[in-house]
């Protein structure tokens, strides 16, 4: 009994010890561990985010140097996405802020494409260009209506002609 015992302990640590390691590793996947990362913060406004969500990539030329920290709606009724990039990035003060799509139907990051100015963004600064995404629906129903109203217009061949009695 004693055999048994001592076996049933070592099979419940090695147990124990794999639920830890998968715990362990679905935290760090996640990025809930050490809350993202600590560094730069700045603020952009979009008048469309698209389902862009906390968390969501930022990168500069392909590169993740960071991520969206938090989403809320402005005083003037635009969203004002809160990014915290890598504090080793001078980003110029021109620089502009995308909301892209990774894929067709992929998820929303945001894109900092570097401007040409010396002087940088510090801590809690606005970046001023943003660029908002692109609804695909919108787009879509923007052509539907270009298309229905082109078709019938009322502009047909009978209007050129001229009236009767009218010189």
């Amino acid at each position: 009994m004693g055999r048994t015992s001592g076996r049933d302990l070592a099979v419940g640590c090695f147990v124990l010890m794999g639920l830890a390691a998968i715990a362990y590793l679905s935290v760090s996947i996640g990025g809930l561990g050490n809350g993202g990362p600590t560094g730069l913060t700045l603020v952009a406004n979009f008048d469309e985010i698209g389902g862009l969500k906390p968390r969501a990539a930022v990168v500069v030329s392909g590169v993740k140097v960071g991520q969206v920290e938090s989403i809320t709606l402005g005083e003037d009724y635009r969203a004002r996405v809160t990014l915290n990039v890598d504090p080793k990035l001078a980003l110029p003060v021109d620089s502009t802020a995308s909301i892209m799509t990774s894929g067709v139907l992929g998820d929303r990051y945001v894109s900092l494409q570097l401007g040409g100015e010396t002087e940088t963004l510090a801590n809690g600064d606005v970046i001023d260009f943003t660029e908002s995404a692109v609804v695909l629906e919108r787009v879509l129903g923007k052509i539907v209506h270009n298309l229905g109203s082109g078709s019938g217009g009322g502009n047909d061949a009978k209007d050129d002609e001229p009236k009767e009695g009218a010189e």
